[in-house]
């Protein structure tokens, strides 16, 4: 029998992808409420974006396809790259030198195992 998969996902979080992954990696293949308990304790800035998406997908699967919150496991957990946000600084003799702030799209999936 095939579980059921509930995920959510988090886009143009205002973050580096790879500063998001080593909270996502924290997390991956733990039972949902340990891996809630580990970014409540995390100290990095990516861990609040990546506990917000897990409690959105966790309210999926309770919502949507009505599976035991006590049950999920985190199955997949990764973080895209998103656009870039172009900005310009400014130097000196009048110019200008381009900048980019880079976010992510964070997706978090969640299953009874």
């Amino acid at each position: 029998m095939e579980s059921k998969e509930a995920k959510a996902m988090a886009w143009q979080v205002r973050i580096s992808t790879d500063k998001a992954r080593q909270v996502l990696r924290l997390i991956k293949g733990k039972k949902a409420s340990e891996a809630l308990t580990i970014l409540k304790f995390t100290p990095n800035r990516s861990a609040r974006y990546v506990e917000k998406t897990l409690k959105s997908a966790l309210a999926n699967a309770e919502h949507n396809f009505g599976l035991d919150i006590d049950k999920l496991v985190v199955v997949g957990a990764t973080a895209d790259q998103g656009t870039y946000m172009r900005r310009f600084r400014p130097v000196s003799h009048g110019r200008a030198h381009p900048f980019r702030h880079h976010t992510s799209h964070i997706t978090v999936a969640v299953a009874e195992k």
